[in-house]
């Protein structure tokens, strides 16, 4: 969807698009860019653990005191490819992600985690819609703009904590971990064609509005089909020539990369087509049908997002701009608050009759909380797009502004409160260890020479 496409823009770490923002400044080189993001996101990664805070929340203080806003340390041209990095990252994630997807646990939550793609991000949208106009002088459609906005649950976040909690199996015996997964997998779609036909219309552009709707489900439909024939392909392919797991998992990698540039592309000519979806579903089938082939990718891919994490959090991290976040004021901070706790009542709403526990619930609705990678991408396009069509732009400003809170406050805090969550309120089933026992092992050092084949 538009998600991927705008992944793969070049910004500026205000969102623009400036391509003179491709030249390096002051001999300050990329690999060298590169080399203290990955030492500094190591050592924050380390620091923070050894208190008990997740790792990736340090890696978003790197990435943050690293960036533009405050010691402008990146070079301007790692910058400008941040958002291809962070989509190959998230890609690695959500292909370990698809390896984590049963057929069996998938088949037991899936009403709960269809209700969880919608009724949240309806829920926060329709708060926002609400109250903007009262905190920020925002007109209705603008607010509902901004609500599209900041509706995305953040798969950054979420996907990779999630599939911690499927290995370490807590929360598994209910399917837990896949719930959330899922659901927040097609969370992003729904508010992507949201926020493209009410950006459309308020801009005076042609918008089929009935066939973006019909979009939704068409795109969910296609991005599971490509990507199920896809992954029935390549385990073809990997049983016929048998290559080293290291070569499968970066044929993997390459094929969903082209999967999604061929997203763009149909979204250009707007056929609706989930690419990140297909790229989940690859490891969906390969799982299905030679289970220890899939643990296998999936240990390799856990080498490769020991590089991908730090990527992936520090480009976030960087596109953090805290002069526009303080540019929200009070009335920001308010209105995201109000929008959370109206998105947790929608939440609470789609856990009902699925059988699980308070605690669990709880844990569900902590889960749905941090804003980070969709707000990221598109939380500028507003203002691009209202610059574009020659309109005033201070909404559009507005609207940035309060995406790079939301960012701010609520991907450290949701990292943190998921990752207390999953410790204290999910329990272990032993039952299953077994399996993890046999991913452990895969991905052991000591074993690499053996199984790397």
């Amino acid at each position: 969807m538009e998600f991927a496409l705008a992944l793969g823009q070049n910004r500026t770490p205000t969102g623009g698009t400036d391509d003179s923002y491709r030249t390096p400044i002051d001999g300050v080189s990329m690999a060298l860019s590169l080399a203290e993001i990955i030492i500094l996101c190591l050592l924050a990664d380390w620091a923070f653990k050894a208190f008990k805070i997740p790792g990736l929340i340090g890696m978003l203080a790197a990435g943050a005191v690293l960036g533009p806003a405050v010691l402008d340390l990146i070079d301007p041209a790692l910058l400008s490819i941040g958002a291809d990095l962070r989509m190959i990252a998230l890609i690695v994630i959500l292909l370990r992600a698809g390896f984590e997807l049963s057929r069996n646990t998938l088949h037991r939550v899936g009403k709960q985690a269809l209700l969880l793609a919608f009724l949240p991000a309806l829920c926060e949208a329709l708060a926002v819609t609400a109250l903007g106009p009262r905190l920020l002088g925002l007109s209705i459609m603008e607010s509902a703009i901004l609500g599209c906005v900041l509706g995305a649950v953040s798969p950054a976040v979420v996907v990779p904590m999630m599939v911690r909690f499927n290995q370490e199996r807590r929360g598994v015996a209910k399917g837990i971990p896949t719930l959330v997964l899922a659901g927040a997998s097609i969370d992003d779609v729904t508010v992507i064609v949201a926020y493209s036909v009410l950006v459309g219309i308020y801009t005076g552009g042609r918008v089929n509005v009935a066939w973006k709707i019909l979009g939704i489900p068409l795109s969910i439909i296609s991005g599971i089909a490509v990507g199920l024939a896809l992954g029935l392909a390549l385990y073809l392919l990997f049983e016929r020539f048998n290559p080293r797991a290291t070569k499968r998992a970066l044929v993997v990698i390459g094929a969903s990369i082209l999967l999604v540039q061929a997203g763009d592309r149909l979204e250009a000519l707007d056929v609706p087509f989930a690419a990140l979806i297909a790229v989940m579903a690859i490891g969906f089938v390969i799982l299905e049908k030679k289970e220890s082939m899939a643990h296998e990718l999936s240990a390799k891919l856990g080498k490769i997002w020991v590089f991908a994490e730090i990527i992936l959090f520090s480009m976030v991290g960087a596109q953090v701009n805290f002069r526009a976040a303080a540019d929200a004021g009070l009335g920001g901070v308010a209105l995201i608050l109000i929008a959370l706790v109206s998105r947790s009542i929608g939440t609470q709403l789609c856990t009902a009759g699925a059988g699980l526990t308070t605690r669990e619930k709880l844990f569900v609705v902590i889960s749905y909380l941090p804003k980070a990678t969709v707000q990221a991408a598109i939380g500028s396009a507003p203002l691009a797009a209202m610059a574009a069509a020659g309109m005033p732009t201070a909404p559009g400003e507005t609207i940035l502004a309060v995406a790079v809170m939301s960012i701010a406050l609520t991907a450290p805090i949701g990292a943190w409160a998921i990752a207390w969550a999953g410790r204290n309120l999910l329990a272990v089933d032993e039952q299953g260890s077994g399996d993890s026992d046999r991913v452990a092992a895969y991905e052991s050092d000591a074993l690499v020479d053996d199984e790397d084949r």
